[in-house]
């Protein structure tokens, strides 16, 4: 950290002082919300743009590059406007609407997030589709319904070679018009630089002026793991109020001494990534540096390059991610004195934290530069824009998601021994495009979102001290004990007493007497235990006698922690096979659908609950 950084640390809070109350109903629910008024914010999205155009125009604003021997590819708040307004001319050109939207299929880019603020700033919503479904799908049905309901006016891709499958398959789903980033063919598809020099008009004027907090700025699709992806309607409103309340929790967001910086690779298809990361930067005037990396195998090390060449000021990423990152700075001194003196908070969303990450970072932290650095969460969902909690204090441990942020107010109703949660305010969904019936049914006859996820009081008498998440409502099941089990409290747990060697967990065991796991290994991790080469193939090492004793002992250790029969796995099976996308298993953040899993891998369950088969599973060590 700088002098001058370390100055405006010691004057000016990271965040602000949670101001909570808990009304307690005679039905039994119980009200939670901030007391804390929450601030006009912007008219639309565009409004931002402009603002920093105008005020700081040669400001960088997004960054990329595209292999780490090139220099980084930087536009500014000016030029991001100018070419902004062209492309919205053409938008306009192609009379394109919420009824003929634009549709964006490629991964995170400039040429992405210009094309999207393009047809955004006069009046007409982008949706970013997860690659999940056009590159890595063996199956194109899901995309096809996606493209079939929104109709688009033009689809964008970074490189029609890229994605030609993708494009044949949804063909026939709609008549837009094909805009490609890289190789445009001549013929029926346009090229993205020709649709940049399209000449301003004034149009583009009159059209952004018309824009009003209820148009709809965008639809982001749900994750589609229960049947089709529904689109979610994310107006203007509900992106610039929970902006301007996330600035009100973290009023450093906002010191004009020292602007932000974020290094990121969360997607654009989704709430987090978009809604979150980016509007963040482009509501407070700050640089996106984009991430080609991701936490994954072979990916990685490009996020690890471009962290020592950008520092950011919050660091993001989902739990995965920071399993790869500690494991990499235990092994680079430099990257860890650079990252802990220039990261001013960790926030990790997608899922919680298994305990034992949590603490590796905080005794790296202090080992490192002598204070814990802040690890922070926040809660919501792609109907929620996405934020409805936010932990702006530094908890005690993983798993607390904070508080109601300003504006926002949440309905706690009793559901067997849980508390699920629901949401009402300016930042939740109108409802999914062209689907009334599950719009009516997404919402209680108060208003309020049933978001479906449990949360608890960190303490009843104390609610400015947070919630934690308590776990998905439908997740949940009963041993024949009549002992509930909490799926995502006991995934994480499972995480964290089996690491290394479990990358993810799906818990089982509905309706029996012991709860069981079904592992997604670590291979590579599995593969050090069991001291096998690279060229050893997975199924051989997960069978290896060091690994099956390692997740035994894991299971030990997990059951010695206490907690019951509902507290501890007295089975676990490796597989083999990955999580699908295509089936619903998995999301490109890397979160595990647990009903998917155990509906694809019926067969896997059975496994573990076959006295016979005790050769392939491993039992808890005594």
């Amino acid at each position: 950290m700088t002098p001058a950084a370390a100055r405006l640390a010691e004057r000016a809070p990271l965040f602000a002082t949670p101001q909570i109350v808990a009304d307690r109903h005679a039905d039994g629910s119980i009200r939670v919300r901030s007391t804390v008024a929450l601030q006009p914010s912007a008219r639309c999205v565009g409004d931002w743009l402009e603002q920093w155009a105008a005020s700081s125009p040669d400001r960088v604003f997004l960054g990329e590059r595209r292999s780490m021997d090139q220099p980084w590819i930087t536009v500014t708040y000016g030029e991001a406007l100018r070419r902004v307004r062209r492309i919205g001319a053409w938008v306009l050109a192609r009379k394109m609407s919420a009824e003929r939207p634009l549709v964006i299929l490629s991964d995170n880019g400039i040429d992405h997030a210009l094309f999207a603020l393009g047809a955004m700033h006069v009046g007409v919503p982008a949706a970013a589709v997860s690659p999940a479904y056009s590159l890595v799908a063996k199956d194109f049905s899901k995309l096809r319904s996606m493209i079939a309901l929104l109709d688009p006016g033009a689809i964008y891709v970074s490189s029609v070679k890229l994605f030609a499958a993708a494009l044949a398959a949804v063909a026939s789903a709609h008549r837009g018009q094909i805009v490609s980033g890289e190789d445009a063919p001549p013929g029926e598809v346009i090229a993205f630089r020709d649709v940049v020099e399209t000449p301003e008009s004034a149009d583009v004027a009159r059209a952004f002026a018309s824009i009003g907090p209820d148009s709809v700025a965008k639809f982001l699709f749900t994750s589609g793991s229960t049947g089709i992806p529904k689109a979610v309607i994310n107006t203007h409103r509900m992106l610039t109020t929970s902006q301007a309340a996330k600035a009100q929790v973290w009023p450093f967001l906002e010191q004009a001494s020292e602007k932000l910086v974020i290094l990121d690779w969360l997607p654009w298809s989704h709430t987090f990534g978009a809604n979150h990361n980016f509007n963040m930067v482009l509501r407070n005037g700050g640089s996106l540096y984009i991430d080609s990396g991701k936490p994954a195998p072979g990916l990685f090390a490009t996020s690890l390059a471009n962290l020592r060449d950008v520092v950011p000021t919050v660091y993001f990423n989902v739990p995965r991610g920071f399993d790869m990152l500690i494991a990499a700075l235990r092994e680079d001194a430099e990257l860890r004195k650079r990252f802990f003196n220039g990261v001013k908070i960790v926030f990790f969303a997608g899922a919680a934290l298994p305990q034992n990450l949590w603490e590796a970072l905080e005794q790296m932290s202090k080992d490192t530069v002598g204070r814990r650095l802040p690890m922070v969460s926040a809660w919501g969902s792609t109907e929620t824009a996405p934020l409805a909690t936010d932990c702006h204090f530094q908890a005690e441990r993983s798993g607390n998601i904070g508080v109601p942020i300003p504006g926002t107010d949440l309905k706690l109703v009793p559901s067997g021994d849980k508390l699920e949660v629901r949401v009402r305010g300016p930042n939740v969904t109108p409802g999914y495009w062209k689907s009334p019936q599950q719009t009516a049914a997404a919402f209680d006859a108060d208003g309020f979102y049933r978001i479906g996820d449990a949360v608890k009081f960190a303490d009843p008498d104390r609610p400015e001290l947070g919630l934690f998440f308590d776990g998905r409502v439908a997740e949940d099941f009963k041993l024949t004990s009549g002992t509930w089990v909490s799926v995502g409290t006991l995934r994480v747990a499972g995480i964290a007493a089996l690491a290394p060697l479990a990358q993810d967990i799906a818990v089982s065991g509905h309706g029996g007497d012991h709860v069981r796991f079904l592992v997604f290994p670590n291979v590579a991790a599995c593969r050090v235990l069991a001291g096998l080469p690279d060229n050893v193939a997975p199924d051989e090492v997960l069978t290896n006698t060091r690994v099956r004793v390692g997740i035994a002992e894991g299971l030990a250790k997990l059951k010695a922690q206490g907690g019951g029969s509902s507290g501890h796995a007295t089975r676990a099976l490796l597989l083999v096979e990955p999580p699908s996308v295509d089936d619903g298993e998995i999301t490109d953040k890397g979160y595990i659908n647990q009903r998917a899993v155990l509906a694809r891998r019926a067969a896997d369950v059975a496994v573990l609950e076959d006295e016979t088969a005790s050769t392939r599973w491993i039992a808890c060590a005594t």
